[in-house]
């Protein structure tokens, strides 16, 4: 099963190494992985998708409790919680078949960052359904290069 962990950590060198060796010498695998300081400039956060079991993720984060620069674990993955990820794609893009791409791109909120000779790169955010969509549609016109970042999230305010 997917989990979303979101980890607040020290803002430490060595920090993400020990987060993330932690999980991987227990032979888990981090399908995505995200991390930036936050509001509190001493503080980073670690958002990671790990691919475990519920007793499996349940040591994992009782392992993470251990470490002495985790201040924090949240799991993330039955709250409903704010993903998104930022994809680049570069795509062929002849001289006649631009505006299709554009107008797939616009359909979608993304932007379009360089324009090449023969190619277009794509800039988009959101979900993972909605990158895929995007991607799927692209595939049909040749996409060169594809590069994503991890997910970022964030739990939902509540609703006071």
């Amino acid at each position: 099963m997917k989990h979303v962990l979101s980890v607040l950590v020290e803002n430490r060198p060595g920090v993400l190494s020990r987060v993330t060796g932690l999980i991987s010498r227990r032979g888990f695998n981090i399908e995505s992985l995200s991390v930036g300081p936050t509001e509190n400039p001493t503080m980073s956060r670690v958002t990671a998708i790990v691919l475990a079991d519920d007793v499996a993720y349940e040591q994992i984060t009782k392992q993470l409790h251990k470490l002495i620069s985790v201040h924090k674990i949240t799991d993330l993955t039955d709250e409903g919680a704010i993903e998104r990820e930022l994809v680049l794609f570069k795509v062929n893009a002849a001289p006649e078949r631009r505006s299709e791409i554009i107008e797939i791109a616009n359909i979608f909120r993304a932007k379009i960052v360089d324009v090449g000779k023969s190619s277009l790169t794509i800039e988009a955010t959101g979900d993972d359904a909605k990158l895929r969509g995007l991607e799927d549609l692209l595939r049909a016109y040749g996409i060169k290069e594809t590069v994503r970042t991890g997910k970022v999230a964030l739990s939902r305010s509540s609703r006071d």
